[in-house]
């Protein structure tokens, strides 16, 4: 299927590079129909994990520079509640469970990114643009990262890459694990946001050519444990119990700033759509805060899911603008292709919408419901649909139900589906109708066949 829609993409697209040359020509040719994209996640970054989502004592100068230059969604969500299966909807547009990601790809497992999906790098590479990947993949399990016989970003529409497989190693100091473009790079010294940072501002002055657009996704490592943090960011929370992991953020947050000053110094900021998120929430035994959401990373309720995004697009957003229409990772996909003109996959399922009208605070229409599924979150909270204010919260067996007005309820603590039968039943017909698609579409056999024991008390391991 990935074929053929190639082949009628490259036709299609032929026929008007043909008869508008000038499109994708001249010095940073990034125009308003072809910006250039970057995609900044963090890792395991909470939704109060910053001084832009209002934590009293962790500094984010970056963010809030990005915030202050562009629009601060409070209703951002990642596709799920861990991070392997949040980054493949970010590149394909559709629902983990649906693409096959389903769950996070720490040891040898047989799930992994296909070929046979499409990725909006692919996509853009088409009408001439060049991709870099730097930082982590985690898209493919630890076995299948050295193996040539699976697909690596090379596969997915990156030009060039510098990427470990999951967690920089030993930890964010000296990692010894990227790869470049498929050869090993050694030990590194330094800390690794910033050497990511530094590979992607390297990449933008040096290799990329610079009469195209271009798309770029920055996927940091911090502040993912194992957590190691230069001292000249632990050193701004010294005497506090937590200063590890809140230097760790500014770590983080650093470098963004070098990306956006690489964006500055190479000229292409007015050009560049940038935005920023996190893969899915924190872990507090690190130090990490849900603002005050209920759940965690691994949970589908909104301290699992709910993560900071935001966006910068000279031009196109109003700054310092901040907007409560709820927009995913998954969206990320129909946002690049709505603006650059590429039509939509016809031969598959695309769950994300274009973020366009959010972008201008006006919601966004959606014909497939937010939805998560978190193959490790506690068995009460396996499942989640959202439409409107209203969420469903489901249980691992999808017979039990919660139902929040989530609006106004953003800390779900007032559980309505007692009093609420009849719209509870209707969303739970809603979020039936969108597994049961799931379900049919997706690689089914990985997750019904899985190894893995049901944890915490729970019966079902998917």
């Amino acid at each position: 299927m990935k074929t053929n829609y190639s082949i009628s993409m490259a036709l299609l697209f032929g026929c008007v590079l043909a008869t508008q040359p000038s499109r994708l020509a001249g010095a940073h040719a990034a125009d308003a129909a072809h910006p250039n994209f970057v995609v900044f996640v963090a890792d395991d970054m909470g939704w109060g994990d910053s001084a832009t989502y209002g934590h009293d004592l962790i500094q984010t100068p970056n963010l809030d520079r990005l915030a202050s230059q562009g629009v601060k969604f409070t209703q951002c969500y990642s596709a799920c509640g861990v991070c392997s299966p949040s980054r493949s909807a970010i590149l394909t547009g559709r629902t983990p469970y649906r693409n096959g990601v389903y769950r996070h790809l720490s040891g040898n497992h047989e799930a992994h990114l296909r070929a046979s999906e499409i990725t909006f790098p692919e996509l853009l590479k088409d009408v001439g643009y060049e991709t870099c990947h730097v930082g982590k993949w985690h898209l493919l399990s630890r076995q299948q990262f050295s193996n040539p016989e699976f697909p690596h970003p090379s596969e997915h529409g990156f030009d060039h890459w510098m990427c470990t497989q999951n967690n920089a190693s030993p930890s964010h100091q000296n990692p010894d694990n990227f790869v470049r473009n498929g050869e090993p790079v050694g030990k590194l010294e330094g800390y690794s946001a910033q050497l990511v940072a530094t590979e992607a501002a390297r990449w933008l002055k040096e290799i990329h050519d610079p009469s195209k657009p271009f798309a770029m996704t920055v996927w940091v490592h911090e502040p993912h444990s194992p957590i190691a943090t230069d001292s000249r960011f632990q050193s701004l929370y010294e005497g506090h119990e937590n200063s590890k992991y809140m230097g760790n953020i500014t770590q983080m947050d650093h470098a963004l700033g070098m990306v956006m000053d690489a964006l500055d110094t190479q000229k292409v900021s007015d050009d560049t759509l940038l935005f920023f998120t996190s893969d899915n929430g924190p872990v507090p035994a690190f130090g990490g805060t849900s603002g005050g959401l209920r759940g965690n990373k691994r949970s589908d309720h909104e301290g699992g899911i709910r993560v900071p995004g935001v966006a910068r697009w000279p031009g196109h957003i109003t700054p310092g603008t901040v907007s409560d229409i709820p927009v995913i990772g998954t969206d990320i996909f129909a946002t690049v292709l709505d603006i650059t003109g590429i039509p939509l996959p016809d031969d598959r399922t695309i769950d994300g919408v274009s973020m366009l009208p959010a972008f201008d605070g006006k919601p966004v229409e959606r014909k497939i419901p937010l939805f998560w599924r978190t193959h490790v979150s506690p068995p009460a909270d396996r499942v989640a649909l959202r439409i409107g204010d209203w969420k469903l919260v489901g249980d691992e067996t999808l017979t039990k139900f919660q139902l929040y007005e989530i609006q106004t309820d953003w800390k779900e603590e007032h559980d309505l589906a007692a009093a609420m039968p009849e719209k509870t039943a209707a969303m739970k017909d809603e979020l039936m109708t969108v597994w049961r698609g799931i379900e049919s579409e997706g690689p089914d056999h990985w997750w019904k066949n899985e190894r893995q024991k049901p944890a915490r008390g729970g019966t079902v391991n998917y």
